[in-house]
């Protein structure tokens, strides 16, 4: 027998992911602001060259930038 979140074509981060919003939501106002707060991630990271490190950046924008690159280089 699969697990439910399996069977449904989910990851399991994912299914922790969607398991944890709808705790949050649950949750009174005050609670549900504090929980919503730690769940917000800053994920950052930095290029190392020649033994280093370069500036740090953050990762979602980093992302939307090379996604960005990456479609504009794909029309041509």
């Amino acid at each position: 027998m699969a697990f439910a979140w399996k069977a449904s074509g989910l990851t399991y981060n994912r299914y922790l992911a969607v398991a944890a919003r709808v705790v949050r939501r649950s949750l009174k106002e005050q609670p549900r602001l504090q929980a919503e707060r730690r769940g917000e991630m800053d994920l950052r990271f930095a290029k190392w060259q020649n033994g280093k490190q370069g500036e740090n950046k953050n990762l979602a924008t980093a992302n939307a930038a090379a996604m960005a690159e990456g479609a504009g280089q794909g029309q041509q």
